[in-house]
């Protein structure tokens, strides 16, 4: 049987095929190649065994199994250098199959076919999962795709894919693919009104003009019948259309020259005269499906409206007002957004709390470990299992919550690897657990039902039913969590009115200015069963700014382990002015003073806010008192 090999003609430029012998040798054609080179480059191969002995060696000393992926495994001499150094298994990629049947024979003649498998595909084609050419992601990737530009062979888009699809992260934690109906849901019909005021202009793109989208006459009849109103527009710059963000205006005359609005500073011509408020803001409307947008290519947006709701979408051109097909309004189908707020998706999304709670985990997760996972709808059990836990529970006392975790683990090729206890973990039984004990007890801790900072310590609560279902020196993570007060004033009105309890407001939102120092008001010890008796604390925080002290601010921080703490709200040191910087993802609590201090009259001495605090175990409830020094009873 003959072969055709294809060859270019130096002379004409053009390729040829020559039919060739099927015993044709390919292998002096590699042989020929720049691969000999490399196989003879003695410091390029001690350096990169070196390199994967440390890699694995990093590997192992975390607890888990080391798995490489090698991409243009070539001969295969990475693979092998990796199974030599202690690897479990290598999965070696070869998209040119010659090379690949050469590295089929070279790994056997090794004796190194049970711990490597040669799959001849390009690195892109692989697929993971129980039915795929990886069984799970790999925590090593060992590549030589470079040339003299070191780019040259596609290492970047290599590198790229493998990141995104192929292997984990470089500390450690899986990528967790989102369900296919999250990623199509057009989300929740809610609008998310915040003060824009506050959002940074450099956290995000303008990719248009303000648009005005629609007017209603009110001095006229009005319907409330379903309607939509498109505005065609040029896009300013290119870039992904996620969101919309929106205001109104309104005219108290009929010539249109009494105007209120409700625009942001910069969408006003004189923000000199803006007026602060936080009873009218403005809306952030999700859009059904991102969209890419072109600069100068026109787009068509269009807003519609039932007689309570507003939602966008956009089109690729302008349709006549009366021609259009109303769209219906837009339903969560897929959980997510009827379990998880906005800020519970940014919260979700932040990157460096993930790597908190990763690095955290990595110190108690041992070998054998049995991990119960108590949050409402919480990632922290695919974590567990990625770093290496041998069996994960997670409690969902909620159908939604049931119905949305069901679906994360599916998507993840995680069903058979994580159960899910459908019951409140006060009711938990020896049989939900399989007659196991739980060596690790693992919260966030977040549950949908808390308001105010502290009633996520329903974990607690939670650690102190399941106490019997816990093994000797099990552990808690978080380990303990802390009540944290300051004293603050604020640069624009909130409603400074006596308090007799906190309020729970999110305080990014709300610039404010520290007159006072942080202070640990409580502790609460996670390690043991929630006490019999009230836990009580009194002191001061003495003013050291001048300034009208408005109010106390309160939130907790979570104590994952001794090396590692997240907090609920300040997030920053303090700098010289005493400006804040809050945890955008959580709610703080404010205690709003009776008393001020004039910030004309400079401070004559120390001056100090007194506090009472008492925690009350029977209700869960901390009651709280707050006073200038001398006015406390």
């Amino acid at each position: 049987m003959k072969v055709f090999c294809g060859r270019a003609n130096p002379t004409t430029g053009s390729l040829e095929w020559l039919e060739e012998d099927e015993h044709y040798d390919y292998h002096q054609e590699i042989a020929r190649s720049s691969y000999a080179d490399m196989l003879h480059d003695k410091d390029r191969n001690i350096k990169y065994y070196q390199g994967i002995q440390a890699a694995v060696s990093r590997v192992k000393d975390r607890g888990q199994k080391a798995l490489v992926l090698d991409i243009g495994t070539g001969t295969g001499l990475l693979s092998m250098m990796a199974v030599t150094a202690g690897a479990d298994f290598c999965y070696a990629i070869e998209v040119f199959k010659p090379m690949a049947d050469a590295a089929v024979k070279i790994v056997e003649k090794n004796g190194f076919s049970d711990k490597i498998k040669v799959i001849h595909k390009h690195s892109t084609e692989v697929t993971v999962g129980p039915d795929g050419d990886l069984p799970c992601r790999a925590n090593i990737l060992v590549t030589e795709l470079f040339d003299t530009e070191l780019i040259g062979e596609g290492a970047l888009p290599s590198y790229e894919h493998a990141h995104r699809h192929l292997v984990q992260t470089s500390l450690g934690e899986q990528v967790i693919v989102p369900p296919s109906e999250l990623e199509k849901c057009p989300g929740a019909p809610s609008v998310y009104d915040i003060q824009l005021n506050q959002v940074s202009s450099a956290d995000f793109t303008v990719l248009s003009d303000v648009l005005p989208m629609f007017s209603v006459d009110f001095s006229k009849q009005v319907s409330s019948s379903a309607a939509c109103h498109s505005r065609q527009f040029v896009p300013l710059a290119s870039g992904q259309a996620q969101v919309v963000l929106s205001w109104w205006d309104i005219e108290m005359d009929p010539e249109g020259k009494i105007r209120c609005t409700m625009a942001p500073f910069w969408a006003q011509t004189d923000p000199q005269e803006l007026q602060w408020r936080d009873h009218w803001m403005q809306c952030v409307y999700f859009l059904p499906q991102e969209e890419p947008i072109v600069q100068g290519s026109p787009r068509c947006l269009v807003a519609h409206h039932d007689d309570y709701c507003v939602w966008y979408s956009l089109q690729r051109t302008s349709t006549d007002e009366n021609e259009k097909v109303h769209q219906v309004r837009p339903v969560c189908d897929c959980q997510a957004h009827l379990l998880w707020t906005r800020p519970r998706f940014g919260e979700i999304n932040d990157q460096d709390r993930t790597d908190q709670y990763v690095q955290a985990l990595r110190t108690v997760l041992m070998p054998g470990t049995i991990c119960l996972c108590v949050s409402d709808g919480s990632l922290l059990s695919v974590l567990a299992h990625h770093l290496g836990a041998e069996q994960v529970f997670t409690v969902e006392s909620s159908v939604a919550s049931c119905r949305l975790m069901k679906k994360i683990f599916k998507a993840n090729h995680l069903e058979d690897k994580i159960s899910i206890i459908k019951k409140r973990p006060e009711l938990l039984t020896s049989a939900d657990l399989e007659g196991k004990k739980v060596s690790l007890l693992l919260g966030e801790p977040f549950f949908t039902t808390s308001l105010l900072p502290w009633h996520n310590l329903y974990f607690w609560y939670v650690r102190t039913s399941v106490d019997q279902h816990l093994e000797p020196g099990a552990v808690v993570m978080p380990q303990a969590a802390s009540l944290h007060a300051m004293i603050v004033e604020f640069r624009h009105s909130l409603d400074f009115r006596e308090s007799r309890e906190a309020e729970p407001h999110p305080l990014w939102e709300y610039p404010c200015r520290s007159l006072s120092e942080p202070q640990q008001i409580l502790t609460f010890d996670f390690q043991q069963p929630v006490p019999q008796q009230p836990v009580h604390a009194e002191g001061s925080m003495e003013l050291r700014r001048p300034g009208k002290s408005h109010g106390a601010v309160l939130w907790m921080e979570y104590h994952l382990t001794p090396d590692s703490t997240v907090s609920t709200g300040l997030m920053n040191r303090l700098e010289d002015k005493g400006d804040c910087c809050w945890n955008p993802h959580c709610k703080q609590a404010v205690y709003f003073l009776s008393t001020t201090l004039d910030p004309r009259v400079p401070l004559d001495g120390p001056q100090s806010v007194s506090y009472a605090v008492e925690f009350h175990p029977l209700t869960g409830d901390i009651t709280m008192e707050f006073r200038l020094a001398d006015t406390l009873n």
